[in-house]
């Protein structure tokens, strides 16, 4: 069965969509048969950050409404073929609910290893209908104030759920501010939002180019966290992330 992960934040604009992606593909490049499933039905664009926006046809909404079987919403990507995208490429005609979500990422589940969630920004239906249907949750942050601030009314939320883990993902870090002592360094910000520290994600222009790197030693340390959870027994890896 699929560890079903949300990966969320308080504020847009934090790049979770790229770290989403970016974590889905180096996942894929380990061996593991991932689903990324963008559930921000008002700005979905996690099929374009991969590149595979004109291959979709149908999206999560259709598998809901019942046009098309679970199966038929996976998109594999050209690229890497144990990578697959469930798209949200229109509003949906209803009311889409948490348990009609579930249920189609249910039926999908047992034939993957990972099913990565895209949750919409901020604390609205989206949210609560994308936690929902997760086991698991990741919170991404920017050392910004308003990032952080947003971040920390997250944390709440997500305890809510009693999710098995919650870990943090610092997105965007400077490592010249950060050490001249200009923001905050990603270990205070783990420990102001009480959040365990699962990966730090420089600023990289490569990335804001191309959406996705393959050779992002970032994103690689963070699919080894992610997946080391696997075999140790633990939802995340407890190693030390170094800055």
């Amino acid at each position: 069965m699929a560890r079903k992960i949300v990966i969320t934040s308080g504020k847009g604009g934090v790049g979770k969509t790229t770290v989403c992606c970016n974590l889905g593909v180096q996942l894929a490049r380990r061996g593991y048969r991932v689903i990324i499933c963008d559930l921000d039905f008002g700005l979905n664009n996690v099929d374009v950050a991969l590149g595979v926006e004109n291959r979709a046809s149908y999206d999560v909404s259709d598998a809901v409404e019942g046009r098309c079987r679970p199966r038929q919403v996976l998109v594999q990507h050209p690229r890497y073929p144990t990578l697959f995208v469930v798209s949200s490429n229109r509003v949906p005609e209803r009311y889409v609910s948490p348990q009609a979500i579930r249920l189609i990422l249910d039926s999908l589940s047992p034939q993957f290893d990972f099913i990565l969630i895209d949750s919409p920004a901020g604390i609205d239906d989206g949210f609560h209908r994308a936690v929902s249907c997760a086991e698991e949750g990741i919170l991404v942050t920017t050392p910004h104030i308003s990032a952080m601030r947003d971040a920390d009314r997250v944390v709440g939320m997500l305890k809510s759920y009693r999710l098995s883990s919650t870990g943090l993902a610092v997105n965007l870090v400077r490592k010249d501010f950060a050490r001249r002592g200009e923001i905050l360094l990603p270990a205070e910000i783990a420990a102001t939002l009480r959040v365990p520290l699962l990966a730090v994600i420089p600023e990289e222009d490569k990335v804001f180019l191309e959406n996705v790197v393959e050779r992002s030693h970032s994103f690689r340390a963070f699919a080894q966290c992610i997946a080391e959870g696997t075999t140790d027994g633990k939802p995340f890896s407890s190693r030390r992330i170094k800055f």
